[in-house]
């Protein structure tokens, strides 16, 4: 039977491909920063005008799909999941980096068919690098296929994860202190590089063996957890077993993608 989805996704890759050449050309321009929940949630308009390209021309070809993009939902509109085919949009992941210009900042696009997702595309655009996975046909990047590492031992493991952009004093307090339980295990290493896409794709590509953020949304990952999943790692949520009980047992720890 053939792939329902296929065209779907091939006009994914395209659309990211063109998302990234907006992005490219912005970054060569005088950037307008604004902000959202907090002085350091920043946006942009550039990163309105890649959502509403994105989302205007796959209302074109696909009038009947519904749509969650970040930019939306923080200007109102609803995020609710339904079995209806659904695309979940960042359009810019990263835009901190982006109005420094940092160099990771990716378009990440997740479709999503029944509550399942049936495809993924993480486009880094400054690198150049398009990561993409389809249920059950693997995850790849620039067409070369993914594996994650393998590492079972958490002390010979590198990890990845964010700092967000909540400053309240909790917050700061248990992101810390989950750093210093990490680093006194002791791990080879912790690094960010400012875009839960791209970490995510560092652990499909085995670059990284894990990756951990508190407060993830479901636009940071839409794209890449799929790509997480078929490149043979794990998506958990340790609010679901615990985080006291996931860390007392650091051979399970590494391959996983851990939303704190």
């Amino acid at each position: 039977m053939a792939d329902p989805w296929q065209e779907c996704m091939d006009y994914a890759v395209a659309l990211a491909r063109k998302a990234g050449e907006i992005i490219r050309g912005a970054l060569k321009e005088e950037i307008s920063v604004m902000t959202k929940s907090s002085p350091v949630d920043l946006v942009t308009e550039t990163d309105q005008k890649v959502e509403n390209f994105i989302i205007s021309l796959i209302k074109e070809k696909y009038p009947s799909h519904s749509f969650i993009g970040e930019e939306s939902v923080a200007a109102g509109e609803g995020s609710i999941l339904t079995a209806n085919p659904t695309w979940i949009i960042d359009p810019i992941d990263g835009t901190t980096n982006f109005v420094h210009r940092f160099p990771f900042v990716a378009v990440s696009i997740g479709f999503v068919v029944n509550k399942e997702i049936e495809f993924g595309i993480v486009y880094s655009c400054v690198e150049d690098k398009m990561y993409t996975a389809r249920k059950g046909k693997g995850a790849f990047c620039n067409g070369q296929k993914l594996k994650v590492s393998g590492q079972e031992d958490i002390t010979k493991s590198l990890l990845v994860t964010e700092l967000g952009s909540n400053r309240d004093p909790e917050t700061i307090k248990i992101i810390l202190s989950n750093m210093e339980r990490l680093l006194s295990i002791p791990i080879h290493g912790i690094r960010a590089v400012g875009t839960a896409a791209v970490n995510m794709c560092l652990v499909a590509t085995g670059g990284a063996d894990a990756y951990y953020e508190m407060g993830i949304h479901c636009w940071d990952m839409a794209g890449a957890g799929i790509i997480i999943t078929e490149a043979g790692g794990v998506l958990l949520d340790v609010s679901a077993v615990g985080v006291t009980s996931l860390f007392a047992q650091p051979s399970h720890v590494t391959r996983v993608l851990s939303v704190i």
